[in-house]
């Protein structure tokens, strides 16, 4: 993944974003491929980590190799009207960021109508949230590094951008486990989620890429198109910047 050319801040990738803003959702799903490149990261170096300069990018890529910055917060966070499993508790994990918010409405409501029923699990997660949770898996696996197989360090959790939603169903008690994929619930996200603009983030087979575990529950939004594209294909995020860095 070191041969990703992540822009830095001032290069041509910034501009190009900057056209992509000014662009209606359908006239983006009609973009072609000259303006994906604006969908890099842009990278600062600070405290020798490489910190995402545009973290409000839709298509942000968050990982083990690029951290948001500690004080990053969506400014457009709200509390999407679907289930969750905590009922209505008005929570921070209970947000999204809005455009996300409005796709997982839709990606429920279609659910519903095929008598699926989805709970949503977590949501947003903030830096200092980011930082309890590990300090309580080390305290449990007894080492940062052991840790760090199933929790991410704090800024390198997708949950940070607004735009992740772990999603569970009653039939799995509403957990998180990975039998979730074999439920009715987790495999019609598996194969509708894409059509809502989101993808499964973390899939089998795919760890030595993600370098994160199987995650059936957790689902990434990134736009109708490029969930398409990505699906289609069999891609995770970190492949799907590695093709379009060719183009």
């Amino acid at each position: 993944m070191d041969e990703w050319k992540n822009k830095e801040p001032g290069e041509s990738g910034q501009t190009e974003q900057k056209k992509q803003e000014k662009l209606e959702p359908e006239q983006q799903a009609s973009a072609g491929p000259q303006l994906e490149a604006a969908f890099f990261n842009e990278v600062k170096e600070v405290d020798g980590k490489a910190v995402i300069a545009n973290p409000e990018n839709i298509m942000a890529l968050v990982n083990k190799q690029f951290s948001l910055p500690a004080d990053y917060k969506p400014q457009d966070l709200v509390r999407p009207n679907i289930p969750f499993s905590f009922g209505e508790q008005d929570i921070e994990k209970s947000y999204v960021r809005k455009e996300a918010a409005a796709a997982l409405e839709k990606m429920f409501a279609a659910a519903k109508t095929e008598q699926i029923h989805l709970f949503a699990v977590s949501g947003y997660r903030s830096y200092d949230r980011q930082q309890e949770i590990m300090n309580n898996q080390i305290a449990k696996a007894g080492s940062f590094e052991k840790a760090t197989e199933s929790v991410a360090p704090p800024g390198q959790s997708e949950h940070q951008t607004g735009l992740a939603m772990d999603i569970s169903a009653e039939s799995v008690q509403f957990d998180l486990l990975q039998s979730f994929e074999t439920t009715k619930e987790g495999q019609w996200l598996a194969n509708h989620a894409h059509k809502y603009g989101f993808i499964l983030r973390y899939p089998k087979d795919k760890e030595n890429v993600t370098k994160y575990m199987y995650e059936p529950w957790h689902f990434r939004y990134v736009g109708v198109r490029m969930a398409e594209e990505m699906f289609q294909h069999g891609w995770t995020l970190e492949e799907y910047f590695h093709e379009v860095e060719k183009i």
